[in-house]
């Protein structure tokens, strides 16, 4: 019998909306207060993400502030994503669910079956990124480098997810950029000069793409939402029913928005 799951999916929302909104649902699938839940979401305006423990002296905050684009940091780990034109995704499951069981590594493998599926039935030929010990050295910016089991398009990377563990929960949430101008990240991040920021563009074009770029046509939002929520119920044999917060999960995420996601207090500790 399908395993019940809530699928929400959101409208767009602004950066700290969506973070404070992905940890009022892993602290009610941890508590048992929610079923496991596939979230898929956008952002508005443009925002971008700091990593959990990424300075933020990585960040040209000037540039990013003439641009319009606002700031967040994750409570899960990695590099900087700047997100737009994009679909994410969130998954919240409690620790001793199956696709949660051993290391983050591990269960990356059984969550990336999943989107594989869905991009390859959006019409694209990606791989996931082997088990490597030998990767190029990082910068700020998340998409110069796969990790392990990442979904790859053409030799670069597509999708790029983060897990963490907490309160009886894991929660992993990712990034499938759709369209756009995947070079436009470093104009928003700090470098000495022009001609080091220059560099930083082409490394990140050599390094990463999105679906349109990679496949050579555009996919929406919508067709996206629908190949990924058809995919994990596909993969895992689940009854994906649609849903929405809890008053309390709605209660939460408000609180953690005003006392974590938006005050300065979290997003520029480091």
């Amino acid at each position: 019998m399908p395993e019940i799951w809530r699928l929400i999916a959101d409208p767009p929302l602004d950066g700290a909306t969506n973070m404070a909104i992905d940890e009022a649902i892993l602290d009610a699938v941890g508590r048992f207060d929610a079923p496991p839940t596939l979230r898929l979401f956008r952002w508005e305006p443009a925002c971008l993400s700091l990593g959990y423990a990424q300075p933020v002296s990585d960040v040209d905050r000037e540039r990013l502030a003439a641009r319009g684009w606002h700031l967040v940091r994750r409570m899960t780990g990695g590099r900087a994503i700047l997100h737009v034109d994009e679909l994410t995704y969130s998954v919240a499951l409690p620790t001793g669910h199956p696709l949660a069981a051993g290391t983050i590594v591990e269960s990356y493998q059984r969550l990336s079956k999943a989107l594989l599926a869905a991009v390859e039935q959006l019409g694209l030929a990606a791989h996931a990124a082997p088990k490597s010990a030998d990767r190029p050295a990082s910068g700020p910016v998340c998409f110069e480098v796969p990790s392990d089991y990442e979904i790859t398009a053409n030799g670069k990377k597509l999708v790029g997810s983060a897990q963490v563990r907490k309160q009886n929960a894991a929660l992993q949430h990712g990034s499938l950029p759709l369209t756009g101008d995947v070079m436009r990240i470093a104009d928003a991040l700090a470098y000495p000069d022009d001609e080091t920021r220059a560099r930083a563009r082409l490394r990140i074009a050599e390094r990463a793409t999105t679906f349109a770029g990679a496949a050579g046509r555009e996919a929406t939002w919508e067709q996206a939402a629908d190949r990924v929520a058809a995919c994990f119920a596909a993969a895992f044999d689940l009854d994906l029913r649609p849903g929405a917060l809890s008053e309390a999960e709605s209660a939460r995420a408000a609180e953690l928005r005003a006392t974590r996601y938006a005050a300065d207090s979290w997003t520029l500790r480091l």
